[in-house]
């Protein structure tokens, strides 16, 4: 995700939709894939989540771990960052799709 990138204002929690940008997430989700984000979804170990670290929105893998939870990337080239708090998680990723190919995509909850 973009470092710059702003929500959109989705009163009401109402789901969008954001392009996944560089390669930490890969292979399950590839530079140029769309994902949707439900912002009221379950938050729960394992989930593939949006959140705000350091100023930052970060598209992750939510663990929980021994001294607490922390966004897990799946590409091993980037480190897991601690979450100091679940209130950073602003959204739960629910699909995946790839651009242009309306049957290819997949879901997560």
């Amino acid at each position: 995700m973009s470092s710059d990138a702003a929500l959109p204002d989705c009163a009401g929690g109402e789901s969008f939709a954001l392009r996944v940008l560089g390669h930490s997430m890969a292979p399950e989700f590839n530079e140029g894939e769309i994902v949707v984000i439900e912002p009221e979804g379950l938050t729960r170990d394992g989930a593939y989540v949006l959140a705000l670290h350091r100023g930052e929105w970060i598209f992750r893998q939510l663990r929980r771990e021994a001294g607490g939870w922390c966004l897990h990337a799946l590409n091993p080239a980037w480190p897991d960052l601690p979450l100091a708090d679940l209130a950073d998680v602003r959204g739960v990723i629910i699909q995946k799709a790839l651009p242009g190919r309306r049957r290819a995509s997949k879901r997560y909850i």
